[in-house]
């Protein structure tokens, strides 16, 4: 196993037990405290920290890419098809998942919306971001009329 594996594997498995805790103890007073903090997502940023300053040349060929609007996504597509561009991807990914996972739990805590509308909307958020925030803006408002 690598630095990219290891990156992979711990952004992951990082941001897993506040998941499950939102998923499957949403009112419990452990979880309310350990999600108030900033805990939730500090392992993934600084994964992605640790291997943006891994790369410094990487990132400066990118910026100077993204100087031409016409070699913007090519210099991208070169970035992340590297082990490392992909692994600091995935920790970015993961860390804005856990992030608006979080809104929707507290959201729907706020709300005291249904137990299937906040386990959908957590389960989603962190495994198909899009549906879940779909699910969970759809069914939030109707749940909350009820």
């Amino acid at each position: 196993m690598d630095v990219y594996d290891l990156s992979f594997f711990l952004s992951t498995m990082w941001v897993g037990p506040f998941w499950f805790a939102m998923l499957l103890y949403p009112d419990h007073d452990m979880t309310k405290k350990v999600m108030s903090g900033s805990l939730f997502f500090i392992g993934p940023i600084a994964i992605w920290w640790a291997l943006m300053a891994s790369n410094p040349q990487a990132l400066v060929e990118f910026t100077m890419d993204s100087t031409k609007p016409a070699s913007v996504l090519a210099g991208l597509a070169e970035l992340l098809g590297t082990r490392a561009g992909a692994s600091a991807a995935w920790a970015h990914f993961v860390a804005g998942d856990i992030v608006v996972t979080r809104w929707m739990w507290k959201r729907c805590l706020e709300m005291n919306s249904s137990r299937w509308v906040a386990a959908s909307s957590i389960f989603f958020g962190v495994m198909l971001m899009p549906v879940g925030v779909a699910i969970h803006l759809a069914a939030v408002r109707v749940d909350s009329k009820d």
